[in-house]
């Protein structure tokens, strides 16, 4: 090729940015991947970020200075009045106990700060692992959370871009669109015309959450095997994943380049369900992003999206395969999906928003990803606890054998809806002390990835209640085996063409007999209600 066919079609490419991410078709710029100031600081940018885990997450010996009795006193002084009520019986019902503890919770999570703000919003994308009284009130520091004064923002973004205010934007709305942990966002106007969101980070969060991270740390190990929640969910692990994604999250130029890596991602993918706003390819620094705005249908509006005509149900099948991909294909996935970060756009497209956590799997961890769905699928057992052995949740030298017959695994499945409150809370207890006997954890990211996907099962509840959960499972099976069977089977050592689907598995974890043909969520989600009433009953008398 010579070299002004080779200019002709780099200039071609940079024109249309949508030949290589998943941008909207009318952007306000074109972005050229390789001539974006702060794209090339990414990998040490993110390098330098992960090498400060170790240090801020080294349990010490001594209360780790004044704010770990900062933290004791307003964690105590919500938990104090909540306890005294409790004990006198002021409560007419466990509802009423939990929502007040859940309010004066939230309460002190804001008072304390991002680092337990963020906490606070890992929460709120925990529908059915958390209470629904602490998700809902823990739901308000998504976008709740009170902003920072205008003074304050206009201070950061004038230090941050070098510039007045003034000769940057034609206009700044002083009012934030939302405010959360970290940062909060504006809308704009640049001096060329273009309507835009302004990310601008709180000040001194970036010194408050090395302190918080260091509380932590101190507190983690003494909750080992303390709680049995706890110690399967490995604390001090878990703090350490908290500290690699929020330590990510205080530099904009890692969001800002991981929005571009997703793009990447879900264009190679065909994945036209999506899309990404655009960076601003000059306007980016540690505390300022400036961002494509993008505007559409709530989450959770799902009248709104009915009456405009769009299909729920695509809504949620797309984000069940785009998410799904994006891990076992390519190994990147969004780490933080709920409500506040996706709008759904009039031609039913989704946006994705909001990129300080995405998951990045190592090729190992990326292949025991698929080992784990294949296994699923297949209804191979074995396959499955050695896929979750080398993603981490158990220990190496595991004998697999004798996890599947502690679990019962082998035998034929109980369906739980057949149980006493009594029998489900006691096979409850035997599973957790089977595991942890076995040393199981939580590895961080599974834990993302079981997020998400608990995220992705409330949002069919409210956008596609009549799907057939087997059905779509079946589907979406069929679907890799044709769009990546045989780049997988290269991958994974074996033929895509001798693989047979067998759902048998993925009915047994559902409590579903062999011979179930369909399973619609809404039955799902009243085969879920019957058996946490039952516990509930069990665990309050």
């Amino acid at each position: 090729m010579s070299d002004s066919a080779g200019q002709t079609s780099r200039v071609s490419e940079v024109a249309n940015d949508r030949q290589w991410g998943a941008f909207t078709a009318d952007g306000p710029w074109v972005l050229d991947r390789d001539h974006i100031r702060w794209a090339s600081l990414a990998p040490t940018l993110r390098a330098d970020a992960r090498a400060d885990v170790p240090r801020l997450t080294k349990p010490s010996r001594i209360p780790p200075g004044p704010r770990v009795v900062t933290v004791a006193r307003h964690i105590g002084g919500a938990l104090a009045p909540w306890f005294i009520r409790k004990r006198r019986g002021c409560y007419a019902d466990p509802t009423e106990s939990r929502a007040e503890l859940s309010l004066r919770l939230r309460r002190a999570v804001e008072t304390l700060g991002p680092t337990y703000i963020k906490l606070g919003q890992i929460i709120s994308s925990g529908e059915g692992l958390f209470p629904s009284e602490l998700v809902e009130q823990f739901k308000m520091c998504r976008d709740q959370v009170p902003a920072e004064p205008f003074t304050t923002v206009r201070l950061t973004v004038e230090q941050d871009l070098g510039a007045r205010l003034e000769d940057v934007f034609e206009w700044f709305d002083e009012k934030a669109l939302a405010a959360a942990s970290i940062a909060q966002v504006h809308a704009a106007r640049l001096r060329t015309g273009e309507d835009v969101v302004v990310k601008v980070q709180r000040p001194r969060v970036a010194e408050l959450v090395r302190k918080d991270l260091r509380v932590m740390s101190y507190i983690a190990p003494h909750l080992v095997g303390r709680i049995p929640i706890a110690a399967l969910a490995n604390p001090p692990a878990l703090v350490e994943l908290f500290a690699e994604t929020i330590v990510e999250e205080l530099d904009f130029r890692l969001e800002a380049a991981n929005m571009i890596d997703v793009a990447t991602m879900l264009r190679d993918l065909g994945q036209d369900g999506y899309v990404v706003p655009r960076p601003h390819p000059t306007l980016v620094t540690r505390r300022v992003l400036v961002m494509e705005r993008i505007s559409g249908f709530n989450f959770d509006d799902v009248a709104g999206m009915k009456d405009a005509g769009i299909d729920t149900e695509n809504v949620i099948r797309t984000g069940m395969i785009a998410f799904m991909e994006g891990a076992m294909v390519h190994g990147v996935f969004h780490g933080d999906l709920h409500g506040g970060n996706l709008f759904v756009l009039a031609d039913g497209r989704t946006a994705l928003l909001d990129f300080g956590i995405v998951a990045r799997l190592s090729h190992e961890r990326r292949l025991a990803f698929l080992r784990l769905m294949l296994s699923a699928t297949t209804n191979d057992i074995k396959g499955q606890m050695a896929a979750l052995r080398d993603l981490g949740a158990l220990p190496r030298d595991t004998d697999l054998d004798a996890v599947i017959r502690d679990l019962r695994l082998d035998q034929t499945p109980i369906d739980p809806t057949s149980l006493s409150g009594e029998q489900m809370v006691a096979e409850v207890q035997r599973v957790v002390k089977a595991l942890l006997g076995y040393g199981a954890r939580l590895p961080k990211e599974l834990m993302l990835y079981v997020k998400n996907m608990v995220f992705l099962d409330g949002a069919i509840a409210r956008l596609a209640p009549e799907l057939d959960i087997l059905a779509e499972v079946a589907s979406i099976s069929m679907l890799f085996a044709t769009r990546h069977g045989e780049r997988l089977g290269r991958e994974l050592g074996v033929d895509a063409s001798t693989v047979e689907f067998d759902l048998t598995g993925v009915k047994a974890s559902l409590g579903l007999d062999a011979d179930v043909d369909g399973l619609t969520y809404k039955e799902l989600q009243a085969r879920r209600d019957l058996i946490q009433r039952r516990m509930r009953e069990h665990v309050g008398r």
